[in-house]
């Protein structure tokens, strides 16, 4: 059992490494949504530039004040100054207009809007300062360790820095704690003033069960995504972070996934029990 146990995962690390032969300069991790376990590794613990995976966070912190009662979903938060000026990408909402905030986490998700995690930080602490004070404190609660956030949204700013270990404990986290609003992060498109934002996540519904979570794009951090898939009872969750493509992006990590889940069905699937 012992030696079949060790072929199996010998030869799953080597599909792994041959799959990331030619992926230079990037972060990867894929760990077992289930029992937390890590599949595959490459350069996990390096400090890297979140970018929108930045927003995974405000939204985690914005779950938890739906469920608390501090927020609903109807609720219309005021646009400030601060947030109608944050650059690109956004929904390029006036200063002084409402925005609900169901709308604001579909913005987030599907549009990455800049604009409306400052309106979602400014509504949840005194300042987007305080706010990214209070996302920091989130994540090393959660035990990342390693991350430190500075804004709400992911845009440029050289100390705002985590892992793909951390990342996939904060993807880990969003599954477990908040399945209740999990659905929220295959939403492919959403229309506000009668514009359609489409999702920059391509990945979303292929063949392997992919059901969300972001993506992220700095010219520091390169092209970034964390998602998830789930086959049967199995779910994966996977990052990976700096590629230059976004092609080379989703190539890699789905095919991450694919080799991580068969990993862990086979190996659930095989009876030792006559061994």
């Amino acid at each position: 059992m012992y030696i079949l146990k060790k072929l199996c995962f010998s030869l799953f690390l080597l599909a792994l490494t041959t799959t990331y032969a030619n992926a230079t300069n990037t972060s990867s991790i894929v760990i077992d949504a289930k029992t937390g376990n890590i599949l595959y590794e490459d350069n996990a613990e390096e400090l890297r530039y979140p970018a929108s995976l930045t927003k995974l966070m405000t939204l985690y912190i914005t779950f938890n004040a739906l469920e608390t009662g501090k927020l609903k979903l109807t609720d219309k938060l005021k646009v400030s100054h601060t947030a109608a000026s944050r650059s690109p990408s956004k929904l390029g909402m006036p200063v002084g207009s409402y925005i609900d905030v169901k709308t604001l986490i579909k913005a987030l998700i599907v549009k990455s809007a800049n604009d409306c995690a400052t309106v979602l930080a400014e509504a949840l602490s005194p300042t987007e300062r305080d706010f990214a004070v209070l996302m920091t404190e989130t994540a090393h609660r959660l035990g990342m360790s390693k991350t430190t956030f500075k804004n709400a949204s992911g845009l440029p700013n050289s100390q705002q820095k985590t892992t793909a270990k951390d990342l996939a404990i904060l993807g880990a986290a969003m599954y477990h704690h908040f399945p209740q609003y999990y659905h929220l992060f295959s939403t492919q498109e959403f229309t506000y003033n009668n514009i359609t934002y489409k999702t920059h996540n391509y990945l979303l519904n292929d063949s392997l069960g992919t059901d969300g979570m972001k993506t992220g794009y700095t010219a520091a951090s390169g092209f970034n995504i964390l998602t998830s898939a789930q086959q049967g009872n199995y779910r994966v969750i996977a990052v990976t972070l700096g590629h230059k493509k976004v092609k080379d992006r989703d190539q890699n990590i789905s095919k991450m996934m694919e080799l991580s889940l068969n990993h862990i069905t086979q190996n659930n699937r095989i009876n030792t029990s006559k061994l």
